[in-house]
């Protein structure tokens, strides 16, 4: 394999991680049409057709996936030994892709992350919010974020949050108008927002007490997909809310929401940093680890 094909594996290995050429070559720092240009080159040169090209997709073809599961290693490998050399001058680089639920992004990194990438300016961060567990070898994440009770068992978690706990809270003016409920069973008769999670599903609300664990199939008149909204609809009275309680601190405190059903919300293990066992870990995680992890101060 001669240098020019291997600048065209990385630029074909970018193409597909993003979907895109223009994607790509902004990743890269080279125009789309060089993109395009390497990858015709490669293909021409192997002799078969790695990506399926349409006006709204591309996609790798089977050969180009194959190509791919034996390429990534190698890449890595590569960006690792890379990252080393920077690493031995003190400075972590590189790309960090991480997977969380926009709430941990908002709560938990969003505070810090202009400290974070100011302390490592040579890493580029690059987060997706959503809510499903994500495989992420196989969808190239780095690490992903999520509650501790939801992580397999083959990967390492390090814990980024203390405890938490749920939160069935709803406004004074809402309670003005219903009855608080004394029992899980007793929100049938209540106004609930509803959160739709961006798998399209929709969370039933689940409860523990003395062992025994309960699901609610809740209704109301309201939907949404972000915490956000539904802390602002439940302090303006549109009914009640299942929330964090590292999420609604200053609106318990100022008596904006009123909580209820408290003895059905025990505390359990809060979020995350999880990621598969490597025989070498990269030194951009290393230093996003050391710095996000919870150290219970």
């Amino acid at each position: 394999m001669n240098r020019t094909q291997l600048s065209q594996l990385a630029v074909f290995a970018a193409v597909a991680a993003h979907r895109s050429f223009r994607a790509a070559g902004k990743e890269l720092a080279i125009a789309p049409s060089a993109v395009s240009h390497a990858v015709s080159s490669l293909e021409e040169s192997l002799g078969v057709r790695l990506l399926a090209r349409t006006t709204r997709s591309v996609l790798p073809t089977e050969e180009g996936q194959a190509l791919l599961q034996r390429l990534a290693p190698a890449l890595e490998e590569i960006d690792i030994a890379l990252e080393d050399t920077l690493a031995t001058r003190g400075r972590p680089a590189g790309t960090l892709r991480i997977t969380a639920p926009r709430f941990a992004s908002d709560l938990l990194m969003a505070p810090r992350l202009g400290d974070f990438l100011n302390t490592y300016p040579d890493i580029t961060l690059e987060i997706a919010n959503e809510d499903g567990f994500s495989n992420i070898v196989k969808e190239g994440y780095d690490a992903g974020i999520r509650l501790a009770e939801s992580i397999e068992g083959d990967m390492i978690a390090v814990k980024i949050s203390p405890d938490i706990r749920t939160v069935i809270a709803g406004s004074p003016a809402y309670f003005e108008k219903h009855p608080k409920p004394l029992h899980p069973r007793d929100l049938v008769h209540h106004r609930c927002i509803k959160r739709r999670f961006t798998d399209g599903s929709l969370y039933r609300w689940e409860f523990e007490k003395d062992g025994r664990e309960l699901v609610v199939a809740i209704d109301g008149p309201l939907i949404v997909i972000e915490d956000r909204l539904g802390v602002l609809a439940a302090v303006n009275g549109a009914g009640l809310a299942y929330l964090f309680d590292i999420r609604v601190q200053q609106e318990l405190a100022e008596g904006k929401l009123i909580r209820v059903l408290e003895d059905w919300c025990p505390p359990y293990p809060g979020f995350c940093i999880y990621y598969p066992s490597r025989r070498q870990m990269r030194p951009a995680l290393r230093a996003f680890i050391d710095f996000f992890k919870y150290t219970g101060l």
